[in-house]
Protein backbone atom coordinates (compact mmCIF):
# COMPACT_ATOMS: atom_id res chain seq x y z
CA UNK A 1 0.00 0.00 0.00
CA UNK A 2 1.67 3.58 -0.84
CA UNK A 3 2.24 5.99 1.96
CA UNK A 4 0.70 9.28 2.70
CA UNK A 5 2.14 12.07 0.42
CA UNK A 6 1.21 14.32 4.40
CA UNK A 7 1.35 13.42 7.34
CA UNK A 8 -2.59 12.98 8.79
CA UNK A 9 -3.43 15.92 10.85
CA UNK A 10 -4.10 15.62 14.63
CA UNK A 11 -7.31 14.86 15.17
CA UNK A 12 -7.77 12.36 12.62
CA UNK A 13 -4.63 10.40 14.36
CA UNK A 14 -6.87 11.12 17.30
CA UNK A 15 -9.70 9.67 16.24
CA UNK A 16 -8.05 6.66 14.53
CA UNK A 17 -6.43 5.35 18.61
CA UNK A 18 -10.12 5.97 19.40
CA UNK A 19 -11.16 4.00 17.02
CA UNK A 20 -8.68 1.37 17.76
CA UNK A 21 -9.42 1.81 21.91
CA UNK A 22 -13.12 1.06 20.61
CA UNK A 23 -12.12 -2.34 18.69
CA UNK A 24 -10.55 -3.69 21.72
CA UNK A 25 -12.81 -3.28 24.33
CA UNK A 26 -15.76 -4.61 22.30
CA UNK A 27 -13.61 -7.39 21.57
CA UNK A 28 -12.70 -8.44 24.52
CA UNK A 29 -16.08 -7.81 25.55
CA UNK A 30 -16.99 -10.48 22.96
CA UNK A 31 -14.50 -12.55 25.12
CA UNK A 32 -12.94 -12.89 21.70
CA UNK A 33 -8.84 -13.21 21.58
CA UNK A 34 -7.65 -10.93 18.40
CA UNK A 35 -6.67 -14.07 16.74
CA UNK A 36 -9.97 -14.99 16.80
CA UNK A 37 -10.89 -11.62 15.59
CA UNK A 38 -8.80 -12.04 12.99
CA UNK A 39 -9.90 -15.41 11.63
CA UNK A 40 -13.52 -14.12 11.35
CA UNK A 41 -12.50 -11.11 9.72
CA UNK A 42 -10.58 -12.86 7.46
CA UNK A 43 -7.15 -11.38 8.24
CA UNK A 44 -3.99 -11.63 10.08
CA UNK A 45 -3.64 -11.24 13.44
CA UNK A 46 -1.14 -8.60 13.37
CA UNK A 47 -3.88 -6.50 11.60
CA UNK A 48 -6.00 -6.42 14.19
CA UNK A 49 -3.04 -5.44 17.03
CA UNK A 50 -2.31 -2.46 14.11
CA UNK A 51 -6.15 -1.62 14.23
CA UNK A 52 -5.81 -1.84 17.79
CA UNK A 53 -2.74 0.40 18.63
CA UNK A 54 -4.07 2.90 16.73
CA UNK A 55 -1.33 2.28 13.81
CA UNK A 56 -3.15 1.68 10.96
CA UNK A 57 -6.95 2.45 9.65
CA UNK A 58 -9.49 -0.32 8.83
CA UNK A 59 -10.72 -0.68 5.60
CA UNK A 60 -14.10 0.30 5.12
CA UNK A 61 -14.67 -3.44 4.33
CA UNK A 62 -12.68 -4.70 7.32
CA UNK A 63 -14.39 -2.04 9.45
CA UNK A 64 -17.68 -3.33 8.62
CA UNK A 65 -16.91 -7.40 9.27
CA UNK A 66 -15.73 -6.38 12.37
CA UNK A 67 -18.47 -4.67 13.60
CA UNK A 68 -20.48 -7.73 12.25
CA UNK A 69 -18.39 -10.11 14.11
CA UNK A 70 -18.49 -7.76 17.49
CA UNK A 71 -22.12 -7.53 17.09
CA UNK A 72 -21.77 -3.97 17.30
CA UNK A 73 -23.05 -1.36 14.28
CA UNK A 74 -20.28 1.01 12.63
CA UNK A 75 -21.69 3.56 14.68
CA UNK A 76 -20.58 2.09 17.45
CA UNK A 77 -16.90 1.76 16.49
CA UNK A 78 -16.57 5.49 14.73
CA UNK A 79 -18.92 7.63 16.84
CA UNK A 80 -17.44 10.89 18.48
CA UNK A 81 -16.16 10.52 21.68
CA UNK A 82 -18.86 13.03 23.39
CA UNK A 83 -22.29 11.16 24.44
CA UNK A 84 -25.32 12.49 22.52
CA UNK A 85 -27.30 15.34 24.69
CA UNK A 86 -30.83 14.37 25.62
CA UNK A 87 -33.88 16.80 24.58
CA UNK A 88 -34.29 17.52 28.62
CA UNK A 89 -30.68 18.61 29.01
CA UNK A 90 -30.56 20.75 26.36
CA UNK A 91 -33.17 23.67 28.27
CA UNK A 92 -35.65 25.96 26.10
CA UNK A 93 -34.80 26.79 22.17
CA UNK A 94 -33.00 30.16 22.57
CA UNK A 95 -35.55 31.23 19.75
CA UNK A 96 -38.89 29.81 20.41
CA UNK A 97 -41.33 30.18 17.02
CA UNK A 98 -43.88 32.41 16.87
CA UNK A 99 -47.62 30.89 17.41
CA UNK A 100 -49.30 31.09 14.96
CA UNK A 101 -52.57 33.04 14.27
CA UNK A 102 -55.59 31.75 13.40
Amino acid sequence: MPLRRTAPPPWAVDRRHLLGLRIGELRRAAALSQEQLADRIGVERRTIQRYEAGSRDPRFTDLLLIAAALDASVVDLVREERPPVRREQQGPPSNPPAPASP
